[in-house]
């Protein structure tokens, strides 16, 4: 399997999913050093006075007899003792290469040999999934347990999803409203992971997760109005298009400024650490997300913290326009997990049974163990980024039709449910034609809808509105009675 960026290979990918194919750090790296630093001064003197052992002649053929037997009695040195004169402790061994010295910063051995660690490994982190691209599970496979019930609701969910973003897409460029982007090509990562988590997580999306919301209740109204912005909107027209939010759901309304969602979604989860809650936060983002600081702060703070916080990364090969080899260098995003201590996982994020089952190990890690773990989802962005993007200017129209049809995750998972014996031609027929006629009905009702009341741009910050918000109202009140066609007229005063 090739994706821009990434040398991952067919052959590179694994059916197998185990706590161990999380990436962590199982011994430290040696430590380089050319000349042998003495014990001495008063820790020298009081180790060895601790254990019996006479002062250390050098030269001498005793001096090696000395330090082995002082070894093997060093448990016994009071800590004060080893840390009187302020030097590291020293733990004597006849073999220099498995020498080892407790530093404040990095408890490492040492090594007469200097090498570099390498910028990356010698083969990419294995991809893991279950199904190939024609829905068949892979020889060997371990197939998460779902029931025909749980499989055609994620089937539905995304083909609900697939819907709702053509019918919006087309509304956009009628005109209908300002603006909107698709998850075309990343539905599994939307259903999948969210059918593997439970309502009580906290769910902070980046811009292409609408499908997490959709599987939690979010009705399809609740995204029309939230595009048209008008008065029934969750966020009564403050925000663009597809910044949903659902406090009932446990979604915090997005944000367009990118990553700052993780560090949020770390707070959240050490809150709920701190309050012993039986959930965990889940932070989505793009690889583009991988460039912010935030990214790497909450990788950091999530790790120290130990914060039940699942990191996943839809990794589709653009920023925008910017391809992943213009923002790194290293094998994807996985690897960045393990040089802040996290494990981590490799994942397809187009097969639907490898994102539940690897999100719902993720889960569990997460609350048994109370620590992080970042998932790397590759997949392909089928659509353009947002309808402000014309995506042919920097892909071709082969490679997307390429992916389109014959790496979409959509008809890969209706092949596995249609192979189960749980889904048939009937059922699809039934399903699109639904989808279709929710998503228009919801349209149509929500373009009829009075926008919000003027007064919504100053209310919800302040429990009381202060003194300066009062005077800038009343000021715009008196510019729209000045200038009435200066303003929309379809806005309620």
């Amino acid at each position: 399997m090739a994706t821009r960026g990434l040398r991952v290979l067919v052959n590179s990918s694994t059916s197998h999913l185990r706590r161990t194919s999380f990436n962590s750090i199982s011994e430290t790296r040696p430590c380089a050093r050319i000349v042998d630093a003495e014990c001495s001064g008063a820790a020298a003197l009081l180790a060895r006075e601790s254990c019996g052992v006479p002062a250390r002649s050098h030269g001498s053929a005793r001096s090696r007899t000395v330090d082995t037997e002082l070894s093997k009695n060093l448990s016994k040195i009071p800590p004060a003792a080893r840390r009187l004169s302020g030097e590291p402790e020293k733990v004597f061994s006849d073999d220099e290469d498995q020498e080892v010295l407790d530093y404040p910063g990095a408890k490492t051995n040492f090594t007469h040999e200097m090498t570099f660690i390498p910028e990356t490994a010698a083969e990419p982190v294995p991809c893991f999934r279950l199904l190939n691209d024609f829905g068949q599970p892979l020889p060997w496979a371990k197939l998460p347990q779902m029931d025909a019930k749980l499989a055609t609701k994620i089937y539905r969910n995304m083909v609900t999803l697939q819907t709702m973003d053509v019918i919006f897409y087309e509304a956009q460029r009628q005109g209908r409203f300002s603006f909107y982007l698709t998850t075309n090509g990343e539905e599994a990562i939307n259903i999948a992971s969210a059918a593997a988590l439970s309502p009580q997580d906290v769910v902070f999306t980046q811009y292409r997760e609408p499908g997490i919301l959709m599987w939690r209740g979010f009705t399809m109204q609740n995204f029309a109005d939230q595009c048209f912005g008008n008065a029934a909107d969750l966020g009564k027209g403050r925000q663009m298009p597809v910044h949903y939010g659902s406090r009932e759901l446990n979604c915090p309304t997005l944000s367009s400024p990118i990553a700052t969602q993780l560090p949020q979604a770390v707070g959240a989860a050490y809150g709920m650490k701190m309050s012993s809650k039986d959930a965990c936060s889940v932070a989505y983002f793009g690889d583009g997300a991988s460039s912010e600081g935030d990214f790497h702060a909450a990788l950091n703070f999530a790790a120290i913290l130990e914060t039940p916080t699942i990191f996943i990364c839809r990794n589709n090969g653009w920023a925008i326009s910017t391809p992943t080899n213009d923002q790194f260098r290293s094998d994807g995003i996985v690897v960045k997990g393990r040089g802040y201590g996290i494990r981590s996982i490799r994942v397809d994020g187009m097969d639907t049974l490898a994102l539940y089952s690897a999100v719902k190990e993720a889960r569990k890690i997460a609350i048994e163990e109370s620590r992080p773990v970042l998932i790397e989802a590759l997949s392909y962005r089928i659509g353009h980024h947002s309808t402000s993007d014309d995506s042919s200017k920097y892909r071709k129209k082969a490679e997307i039709d390429h992916w389109k049809l014959v790496r979409d995750p959509v008809n890969r998972f209706k092949k596995w449910i249609e192979a189960q014996g749980w889904w048939d031609e009937k059922s699809e027929k039934a399903i699109r034609s639904e989808a279709r006629s929710s998503v228009i009905a919801a349209m149509t009702k929500a373009g009829q809808k009075q926008k919000p009341q003027l007064s919504n741009l100053f209310t919800d910050v302040y429990e009381s509105l202060p003194s300066n918000l009062k005077e800038q109202e009343s000021q715009l009140r008196d510019a729209i009675t000045k200038y009435p066609d200066g303003y929309p007229n379809d806005v309620p005063l």
